[in-house]
């Protein structure tokens, strides 16, 4: 009787393990894709530690499709995501929506933990405050515009060229300049806030009791940070409707994903399970 009694108890705890098991959602940035977290080194780290892959969810025409990885799941995994980075922010979040309740019906009372990189950071948090995204525990943020960008306003003064002048530059302007003219929408979003703009409405919402962490780029959270984002539009603090309830953590290095970003968010996902 005392083994079978035992048994259930294993089993009972097993069970309790599992539905502690944290899934962790990696959202990439402008022009990046799902891969980015990998060509970084920073998923390298995460497996070193026990994260494993579970897969990716890409979104396409078509709805979202998810490609699984392979190999047993362990109770710690992670997934990364593949939105349209050159879409307006209200397009990525929701088509990253769709992926959460997918997540959020497959890991079903499994605490979520959401992570974006530069753009995909706003992405992550305004999929939050659209509401109905369950489970979500945490959101970490890197490199993150939450304050807009002088570097959008630049792309769109150099994109913003009258007719005639704009036939020639469309023939002759290459590459570069496609992505930029594709991308006028999202740049829109991620202008500094002001009335009518994205950032003014989404930064005045109420945003869900969650824990908030600010990966920024800089020597200090007040300095100038990266050469595409403010260090002070990196923090979450300067959020009107976040104001104290980010941590901060502040990096020396460049605005891209670095191998060191992998360690700290070893460590901060540690302190959450």
């Amino acid at each position: 009787m005392k083994r079978v009694l035992l048994s259930v108890l294993l089993l009972a705890g097993l069970l309790s393990h599992a539905a502690r098991a944290d899934v962790v959602v990696l959202v990439h940035g402008y022009l990046g894709g799902a891969g980015s977290w990998d060509y970084s080194g920073v998923t390298t780290t995460l497996q070193q530690h026990g994260w494993q892959r579970a897969g990716v969810y890409a979104a396409g025409p078509s709805g979202v499709q998810f490609i699984p990885a392979r190999g047993a799941q362990t109770a710690q995994k992670y997934y990364a995501v593949d939105l349209p980075s050159e879409a307006p922010i209200l397009v990525q979040v929701y088509q990253l929506h769709e992926i959460l309740a997918t997540i959020a019906r497959t890991h079903s009372g499994e605490p979520v933990v959401l992570v974006g990189h530069s753009a995909g950071g706003v992405v992550a948090r305004a999929a939050l405050v659209r509401g109905d995204v369950h489970n979500v525990k945490a959101l970490i943020t890197i490199a993150s515009p939450h304050l807009g960008t002088d570097r959008a306003e630049q792309a769109l003064d150099v994109t913003d060229i009258p007719f005639p002048l704009s036939v020639v530059t469309d023939l002759l302007g290459g590459d570069t300049y496609d992505t930029a003219m594709r991308s006028r929408s999202l740049y829109i979003d991620l202008i500094r806030p002001q009335p009518g703009s994205l950032l003014y409405w989404l930064n005045a919402q109420p945003h869900p009791n969650i824990e908030y962490f600010s990966i920024v780029r800089g020597q200090t959270a007040s300095g100038r940070g990266d050469y595409i984002v403010p260090a002070y539009s990196q923090d979450m603090n300067n959020v009107p409707a976040l104001r104290g309830r980010s941590s901060l953590i502040t990096v020396p290095v460049r605005h891209g994903l670095e191998p060191v970003d992998g360690g700290i968010l070893v460590n901060l996902l540690a302190d959450l399970h």
